[in-house]
């Protein structure tokens, strides 16, 4: 049984991109090995040795892209009045305001805001409501927000 993963349709359209833009190179590393192979000797030849791991790397990426986009399962965020996968979430706490959007541990990127729902953050902010208090634990203690939007 193949894993389901849950990505938006944006997440979906990113990794289409990368899919492309990772094939398109396939050409390249097929020419920097065939250049490196006319080195000589491939038991000690560093060019080659680092052109195969570039292309077991490449594809390695493009298989892991393929399977996710062929078991995909796209988020559609819909209108509601709890937070669920697709919602993005504007927090308050001491007049400091934070924005997460609350997706799939493929498409998570902190630091773009986008927490995976799985993960600490995306846990606890699953079926609140505008209004509702949610506790964070973070390495420096525990923080209190309140959910201010919902959208």
């Amino acid at each position: 049984m193949n894993k389901v993963y849950q990505i938006t349709e944006s997440g979906q359209r990113e990794l289409e991109r990368e899919l492309e833009e990772l094939k398109s190179r396939r050409g390249e590393i097929a020419d920097k090995i065939a250049a490196a192979r006319d080195f000589g000797d491939l038991s000690e030849n560093a060019e080659y040795d680092a052109a195969r791991e570039a292309q077991g790397l490449l594809e390695t990426r493009i298989t892991e892209i393929e399977t996710i986009l062929q078991n995909a399962s796209i988020i559609q965020a819909g209108s509601s009045s709890t937070v669920t996968l697709g919602s993005t979430v504007e927090l308050e706490a001491n007049g400091k305001t934070v924005v997460y959007t609350v997706v799939g541990p493929v498409e998570a990127d902190p630091l773009e805001g986008k927490v995976s729902n799985e993960s600490p953050i995306g846990q606890a902010l699953m079926g609140k409501a505008v209004g509702d208090t949610v506790t964070i634990s973070t390495p420096k203690g525990e923080l209190a927000y309140t959910v201010v939007a919902l959208r």
